[in-house]
């Protein structure tokens, strides 16, 4: 991807998206929503909360449609953003994403996790340009915590702070 706006913020093509940042979502058991190791960001797994709830609940190929996920997928990525950016300084602090894992929560005969995963890949390049660019993994599991359809984890890469 040859971006024109290289040099765009971040937080400036949230606002462009018309998105904000959402706040961190509290963990659900002990664990940090994210931490700092040797300049990289981890966030924990992220589920697709809006205000405290998951939207939707199940599997996928099994009362969620792909479509619904796709879009669980990019809100679980916004959640990740948000957990990265609060050990960041905020969104502007993250310098380029490394990998993403999105885990989907899959009917045994459903295949398509690529294309839920493109929910959240799709979001990060939207935000981060080509530093929004990553490797990925898109596992089908059998269920995820509070019977979400998706789960998205991120390592990025940060600014020195």
């Amino acid at each position: 991807m040859n971006d024109e706006l290289d040099d765009v913020l971040p937080s400036v093509r949230l606002r462009n998206l018309g998105l904000d940042l959402p706040p961190v979502v509290t963990p659900v058991a002990a664990y940090l929503p994210a931490t700092v190791s040797a300049g990289q960001v981890f966030t924990s797994g992220q589920l697709p909360m809006v205000g405290g709830r998951l939207p939707l609940t199940g599997r996928v190929g099994a009362g969620i449609t792909p479509e619904q996920a796709y879009d669980l997928a990019r809100t679980a990525a916004l959640n990740a953003i948000a957990a990265a950016a609060s050990v960041t300084g905020g969104v502007d602090g993250i310098r380029r994403v490394v990998k993403v894992v999105v885990f989907v929560a899959s009917d045994p005969g459903f295949t398509g996790q690529p294309q839920v995963a493109n929910g959240a890949s799709e979001l990060l390049q939207a935000v981060f340009g080509r530093l929004g660019q990553h490797v990925r993994s898109a596992v089908g599991v059998a269920v995820l915590p509070l019977d979400s359809p998706v789960e998205v984890e991120l390592v990025v890469e940060a600014h020195a702070f």
